[in-house]
């Protein structure tokens, strides 16, 4: 229905008027770039980028597409995504179910070219009814400009000694296509990644990326380097925190995305029973809110707040955004938080922070 509605632009802007946060006062510089709210979605919902123009409908600040692999795979057996209601949180196994960066890069240089053009004409008819009522558009906060992620993995084929290859395949296919990158190693559903957190797995990776991007933006005048990112798990050691730190300021990453969905089953109201059924897979939603915060306010003081850290998990209210943001998060992104509060969660978050 959204998809429907979105492609008639009388509609979209209805929905867009009815769910986009009206404060602009809450943009924000971040990575050198201007994110028009600090609520965004996480990876893993928009998995090939095909929902952009309906999730920019319903007020995301930016959109983390992905995870992406260099070649397109199905993903784990279905089912393989779990609802628990009684503790407002989901478990899934989805293994980086994509269409391949190939796909989605074209699709993304695709809506770019379609969104710029219409963005163009509205700004056109935005300035002339403007002037004309004296007045601002009340479209222009939707019109400004959506901030996209590309988050990036690793094949589940390809070996762990060669998955800096698999990261430069998706690097390099998404340079032109994506605002920043997130390196994802911390999903539990793709056999052995986790290892790839270990700090000289992670300094192969990130310093190979960091050296791709400095050729990539030295290649043409007008291209900049683009802001890498890494995306951390809840079940880190505090040792292994300090390493993944240490790493970050040694080679200049931009920033942390913490975190990513944990492994634990502690203290759930859903039965024994019922989790055995379910199986293995990463647990998101509010159980992970207490943990993702403490990491969160860990990094921020370890770093004396140098190292920019996008909070993701347990987000449902404007009062867990503020708990992520007073923890030092600079941005907080909602995933599980969406699916159970519904297309208003971005504006009800983003009314709260006023």
């Amino acid at each position: 229905m959204m998809k429907l509605g979105c492609s008639l632009g009388p509609v979209r802007k209805s929905i867009s008027s009815q769910y986009t946060p009206a404060n602009g006062a809450l943009s924000k510089e971040l990575f050198g770039l201007r994110f028009k709210n600090p609520v965004g979605l996480a990876a893993g919902f928009d998995k090939n980028a095909l929902y952009l123009t309906e999730l920019e409908a319903l007020g995301f600040g930016f959109v983390e597409i992905g995870t992406v692999t260099p070649k397109p795979q199905a993903g784990n057996d279905k089912p393989r995504l779990f609802r628990l209601p009684k503790d407002k949180a989901l478990i899934n196994r989805m293994g980086f179910n994509n269409d391949g960066v190939q796909v989605v890069a074209q699709r993304l240089k695709d809506w770019r070219e379609k969104h710029e053009g219409n963005h163009k004409t509205q700004a056109v008819a935005n300035n002339s009814s403007a002037s004309n009522a004296g007045s601002h558009s009340p479209f222009t906060t939707h019109h400004s400009r959506l901030i996209i992620g590309g988050n990036i993995g690793k094949n589940k084929v390809t070996p762990n000694e060669d998955a800096w290859k698999d990261y430069e395949i998706c690097f390099k296919a998404l340079f032109d296509c994506v605002d920043y990158f997130v390196v994802n190693v911390s999903s539990p559903n793709t056999p052995g990644l986790r290892e790839l957190q270990e700090k000289d797995s992670l300094r192969k990776i990130l310093s190979h990326l960091q050296t791709i991007n400095q050729q990539e933006s030295g290649s043409e005048t007008n291209r900049k380097p683009k802001p890498i990112l890494l995306k951390i798990a809840p079940d880190l050691t505090p040792q292994q925190i300090d390493d993944v730190i240490d790493l970050a300021m040694e080679i200049k990453l931009d920033g942390l995305v913490a975190t990513n969905t944990t492994i634990s089953r502690e203290q759930l109201q859903t039965t024994g029973g019922e989790l055995q059924t379910i199986g293995a897979g990463g647990l998101s939603g509010a159980p992970v809110r207490k943990r993702s915060t403490e990491i969160v306010q860990y990094i921020h003081q370890k770093t004396n707040g140098q190292l920019p850290v996008i909070a993701s998990g347990g987000i449902f209210t404007a009062e867990d955004a503020k708990e992520k943001l007073a923890a030092g998060a600079s941005l907080v992104q909602v995933w599980t938080g969406f699916i159970y509060e519904g297309p208003a969660i971005v504006k009800n978050i983003c009314n709260g922070l006023k």
